[in-house]
């Protein structure tokens, strides 16, 4: 019983490190496709923040026009190295 519930851990805790490395898509209602929330979104959300001057407030808890902001700024800096989706 002991072995089935530390393999149950252990699968538990591999499959989010798997899934926060993968990032999370958020679909951008506006522009009609989706971005992969990951470490490089992370980043550019940081930078829109500090142009912006506002203070760190996580994505997922700004109201729909705040994120519409966000998506309409992230359309006009895309990162040059990213891959399209």
């Amino acid at each position: 019983m002991r072995r089935q519930f530390r393999s149950l851990v252990l699968l538990v805790v591999l499959g989010s490190s798997v899934a926060c490395a993968a990032g999370i898509r958020v679909y951008d209602e506006p522009h009609r496709d989706y971005h992969r929330w990951d470490a490089r979104e992370d980043r550019a959300y940081r930078v829109y923040l500090s142009e912006q001057h506002r203070n760190y407030r996580e994505f997922s808890r700004l109201e729909r026009p705040e994120q519409d902001q966000y998506w309409a700024w992230r359309h006009s800096h895309p990162d040059t190295d990213r891959e399209r989706r």
